[in-house]
């Protein structure tokens, strides 16, 4: 795994400022901390930082060709490197490394663009083509590697994150207020817009080309295949194949020339994984786990069955709040935008633990919106909609709109369910799907939005695409939206928190030929009645625990509410509820204080609502301020009080 960056001068005549472009890649030292590299050429510099995993002596980038010619800088990993330098070599290719790197490049020559097709794996490249003074950059199809670009008249910059391209002399990137709607609606930004003006995404499955004759194309090149149902095969048929292809998966994803461990979370996903690498490897695996001491947010019990049963050398971290609110400036600072999940911290601080005794990790992002995992969000969805749909054939408009009207005064407990049934949302999909799910609601958006900042874009309007692309079966709908969606910001929380402490993450469920067999399967065998992901629960059944096989989903608690509500109140009050904060403009401020003291008083739980407003103040004092992470705390003496670096218990556990 590694940190990429370049720039590439629009006229011919003009050269890249080397000095520049070293700032830029050292930006990304934590990437790659085992080397660095940067090659120049007039209009175009490319740049790396390394981190060693495959062909430790060779490999090094940016990697040219035998003549020169072509340079590629790389970030990832190509589980089929093998096969198509055998492919190459048939053509008559010869290679003077062991490195994917070598084989990727090459593949450009023989194929041209196309090669991105024959891929298999997680990547982020950019090629310069001399010849054709070309420039070909391309992202893995599911987005497990991040690549951005800014284009100015004069130059394109591209790299692995986006504070590297924030070192631009001819550049200015400020707030870019338009995506606000999105982050309080969702957590994050799906398209290709980011929090700074300028900068975007090259979103996942998608290649940018660019030359002096074409200009800039942007193109993509693939998408989650259509269920196909023959009406022959059985779940028993689906089962077989899936146990195949997922332990072809993860044999592909051990390749590497370093120590590879295991995120243990306790949960199906990830002991599907230790059961199935276990038996892979000659020396017990090692597994790493977080939890905290709040039981309601502790999994470790399961982890540590988990690791008994499959034999691992086992390691666990419980975070304390004060090591989770001091660590949050810094990873802001490298995640580049407001964190969207509070599981970013404690993943940091179990990534920090895992550096200490590999270079990579196996994790299961991806199990749930191949296999239907989330239970709310997919089965309740559906039979909302089924419900609703036979409520409305039954019902007047005038009948229905009482029952509506009526909600509101309804006693709390009752009224919390009815306002997120079919009763208050009705059957569309962007309320039942979207709005139902979304952290700030319409209403809540509007109330907390000052107006003259409300944007005129749907912030669900990239999930909505996505999901009337995929059929009339809403449960594919909704799981191939959360692929485009959803699961790309996932997975950019899983590279930037593990990358911040130079640990490579792979995710073998995301493996191409088993997200092109399970996205076709007919939704009706990835969930039966009540449970959810049941064709993977039966391709394991032989080899998982029956207590982890059988239990609910947990996902990756972190008792945000808890904590913001007690001991940690003081943090918004210096922060979210400041003068400082209130400058700015962006919230009402009576309705910021509204929801903090309304969460304080425990008349309702707006506890990951305050930790998106949290998080965008920090970002502001970072990103549009200038503080140095270190110092976001300073002038608040309370917090700084509250917030002392002790350090988390670590235990080792032998399975």
């Amino acid at each position: 795994m590694c940190g990429i960056a370049g720039v590439l001068k629009f006229d011919s005549w003009s050269h890249v400022d080397e000095d520049n472009l070293i700032e830029m890649r050292d930006t990304l030292r934590h990437r790659g901390p085992d080397g660095a590299g940067i090659m120049t050429q007039g209009r175009i510099g490319l740049a790396h930082r390394r981190l060693a995993i495959i062909d430790l002596k060779g490999g090094h980038q940016p990697m040219p060709n035998s003549s020169n010619t072509s340079w590629i800088t790389y970030n990832g990993e190509l589980y089929n490197y093998k096969s198509l330098r055998t492919q190459l070599q048939g053509l008559g290719q010869s290679f003077a490394t062991d490195s994917d790197t070598e084989v990727l490049l090459r593949s450009y020559e023989v194929f041209g663009a196309d090669c991105i097709r024959m891929f298999e794996g997680m990547f982020a490249f950019a090629i310069w083509d001399s010849a054709r003074q070309r420039l070909f950059m391309g992202r893995d199809r599911l987005g497990i590697k991040p690549l951005y670009f800014s284009v100015s008249d004069s130059e394109l910059r591209f790299a692995s994150e986006i504070k590297a391209l924030l070192i631009a002399p001819t550049q200015t990137h400020t707030f870019n207020k338009e995506v606000l709607a999105d982050f309080l609606a969702t957590r994050y930004v799906a398209g290709s817009e980011t929090f700074f003006t300028g900068v975007h995404k090259l979103l996942p499955a998608h290649t940018l080309t660019w030359s002096p004759h074409d200009g800039l194309r942007i193109k993509r090149y693939w998408q989650p295949p259509a269920t196909k149902d023959d009406n022959t095969s059985t779940a028993d048929d689906y089962v077989e194949q899936i146990k195949s292809t997922l332990e072809n998966a993860v044999r592909s994803h051990l390749i590497s020339d370093v120590p590879v461990g295991l995120f243990l979370s306790g949960g199906l996903d990830s002991t599907v994984l230790a059961s199935i690498m276990a038996p892979m490897i000659d020396e017990p695996i090692k597994t790493f786990s977080v939890g905290f001491s709040e039981a309601a947010a502790n999994e470790l019990s399961y982890a540590q069955m988990a690791a008994s049963a499959t034999g691992s050398d086992h390691y666990e971290l419980e975070v304390t709040p004060e090591q989770f609110f001091a660590a949050l400036p810094h990873l802001i600072w490298h995640e580049d935008e407001p964190l969207a999940f509070t599981s970013s911290v404690p993943l940091h601080l179990l990534s920090k633990l895992a550096s200490e005794h590999v270079k990579v990790v196996l994790t299961g992002e991806g199990a749930d919106e191949l296999f239907i995992g989330y239970d709310y969000r997919y089965r309740v969805t559906a039979l909302n909609q089924r419900w609703g749909n036979r409520f409305n054939s039954v019902s007047t408009s005038r009948g229905r709109q009482r029952i509506a009207d009526m909600i509101p005064r309804l006693p709390r407990q009752i009224r919390r369910y009815a306002e997120r049934s079919f009763l208050s949302l009705g059957t569309e999909p962007r309320q039942l799907f979207c709005e139902n799910f979304s952290v700030f609601r319409d209403q809540q958006r509007a109330a907390v939005l000052n107006g003259s900042d409300a944007p005129a874009s749907d912030p669900h309007r990239h999930a909505l695409g996505f999901f009337a692309s995929a059929g009339d079966d809403i449960i594919q709908c909704m799981s191939h939206a959360d692929l485009q969606t959803y699961l790309v910001e996932l997975l950019m929380k899983q590279d930037q928190m593990s990358m911040s402490a130079s640990l490579e993450s792979r995710v073998p469920f995301l493996d191409n030929h088993l997200v092109e067999l399970v996205s076709a399967i007919p939704t009706r065998f990835k969930l039966q009645g009540w449970q959810t992901k049941s064709l993977l629960r039966a391709a394991v059944r032989d080899t998982v625990p029956i207590e982890i096989l059988q239990r609910k989903k947990m996902g990756f608690p972190v008792p945000i509410s808890a904590w913001l509500r007690g001991q940690f109140w003081p943090l918004l009050e210096d922060m979210l509820l400041s003068e400082r904060a209130r400058s700015r403009g962006l919230f009402d401020t009576e309705a910021v204080h509204a929801l903090a003291h309304e969460h304080r008083q425990g008349k309702a739980d707006h506890g990951e609502r305050l930790w998106l407003l949290l998080n965008l103040e920090i970002w502001q004092r970072i990103f549009v301020d200038g503080e140095h992470p270190s110092q976001v705390y300073s002038d608040t003496a309370s917090v700084e009080k509250l917030i002392h670096h002790a350090p988390g218990s670590i235990a080792t556990f032998a399975g």
